[in-house]
Parts: structure tokens; sequence; C-alpha cells
């Protein structure tokens, strides 16, 4: 058992120790180079237990190992739907809280998006209205916002050179 104050140390987790929770990542970081190319893709970070008779707790961690919020249920490990839910919600919330900015934001509507089950898969949902369907929409599949025609920008290397 460790002192309350001392300060574990956390360990990178390879996404086959957690198949599930792996694949879930695997979706999300397409989600992230998408939305955030200079991003390094989020990883699966373990601390020990307080109590060796307990499991480690796993966050999602940015690449230089910073995370934000509660470790990943053990329970969502075995069930795919689950684990991707859980994945989704632990890695938007660190990717938020310590970029300090919304993520994944709606192309449309400039608002951050929320993972929710349309349809028996979970997508990213925006709250932003829409002219002629209503209020809120699905944007795209947890793990598709690469296959969203991106809004045309500038060449960023054209435009800093003027």
């Amino acid at each position: 058992m460790r002192n309350l104050f001392d300060r574990p140390a956390p360990r990178r987790v390879s996404p086959a120790e957690y198949p599930l929770w792996g694949r879930a990542l695997g979706l999300l970081n397409r989600d992230l180079a998408a939305t955030l190319p200079d991003q390094e893709p989020l990883q699966l970070l373990a601390l020990p237990p307080y109590d060796a008779n307990e499991p480690e707790n796993v966050h999602i961690a940015l690449a230089n190992g910073e995370w934000h919020g509660n470790h990943l249920y053990p329970e969502s490990a075995d069930d795919p739907a689950v684990a991707l839910a859980v994945v989704a919600d632990a890695a938007q919330e660190t990717v938020t809280e310590r970029l300090w900015q919304a993520w994944p934001l709606c192309a449309e509507h400039g608002l951050g998006m929320h993972p929710r089950d349309a349809d028996g898969q979970l997508s990213w949902w925006c709250a932003g209205e829409r002219s002629r369907r209503g209020p809120a929409h699905v944007r795209a599949a947890v793990g598709a916002l690469d296959t969203l025609v991106r809004p045309h920008r500038p060449n960023r290397e054209n435009s800093r050179a003027s």
C-alpha cells in the first residue's frame, strides 16, 4: 500500500492490453487527427492502485501524458459499445480540459459536439440549429470525422509568405 500523498508513476498502456479500449481509442485518434491535425495521438495511461487488491486506473491521456477526469471503469472493457462510449467521453474531457478548447467542433456551427447513440451507432451530435431539419443533427459516427468534406481554407504556407 502506498502513502496517500505519494504520487504514483503512470505507465503507458499498450492498446493490446485492453483490446476494446484500444480499438475505441483508435477511432477517437482518427477524429483527433481530422480535427486537430497538430495534436499527437491520445494514449492509454495507467496509474497503479492505492490498494494492491484493486485494478489499476486507466485514463485517456494526451501524448505528453496529461489527462483529465475519471479513469475508465474496468467493466466497460468487456462490451464494444460501452467501451467506445466511455473512451469517447474520456477523450473529449481530456482534450477539452487540457487544451482549453471545445472538441470536436461542428464545422457547420462551430459548436462542441457530444457523443450520442444514433440508430445504434455512437455518433458526434451537434445542438446547432438546422434550417430545414430541426434543431439538432448528427455530424458523423465516432471515428468518421475524417470522411466529412472540410471547409476550404487558404493554403497556410501561401498565406504566411505574403
